[in-house]
């Protein structure tokens, strides 16, 4: 595949306006988690990583603060979408991994409870990352202008 193509199809989006609304619900989740990770580092940055066990607690949790924040800020754009998408969905299983499976341990219902979030967040994201944004997206807006540049040409 050319780069020409693979950017195409990084960009592109299945167009649907209802799209949005999954856009916008996972945006808005991970710009406020990621936010978090700054503003509250004790309970919810540094902290809470070095509680969990991670080495690094406060390169990880800043990390993943990161790529939550930046990730929802272009999620709720609908700019680069499909890329946006993949670290949220390697944070989410990464998390279900590491806070939820050990759940199983209380038994299963407060794994399933525990993790419902955690599951809703990881199957939006890998829902972006197969459809793309929607119309009213920028990824959309772009698509549009260069399909508009390649007629002319």
């Amino acid at each position: 595949m050319s780069i020409h193509k693979y950017w195409k199809s990084l960009f592109s989006t299945c167009g649907h306006p209802p799209v949005i609304l999954i856009r916008v619900m996972i945006g808005v989740v991970f710009l406020i988690a990621g936010t978090q990770k700054f503003i509250f580092p004790g309970e919810m940055g540094p902290g809470r990583f070095e509680e969990m066990g991670y080495a690094y607690p406060a390169f990880t949790a800043y990390a993943v603060g990161f790529f939550e924040f930046g990730g929802g800020v272009l999620i709720l754009l609908g700019l680069a979408t499909r890329l946006a998408s993949l670290p949220i969905a390697v944070i989410m299983a990464v998390a279900i991994i590491t806070t939820k499976i050990p759940l199983l341990n209380d038994g299963l219902w407060d794994f399933l409870h525990g993790s419902r979030l955690d599951f809703s967040m990881l199957m939006g994201a890998l829902f972006l990352i197969w459809s793309g944004a929607d119309r009213f997206s920028v990824d959309a807006q772009l698509g549009r202008r260069a399909f508009r540049r390649s007629k002319t040409s």
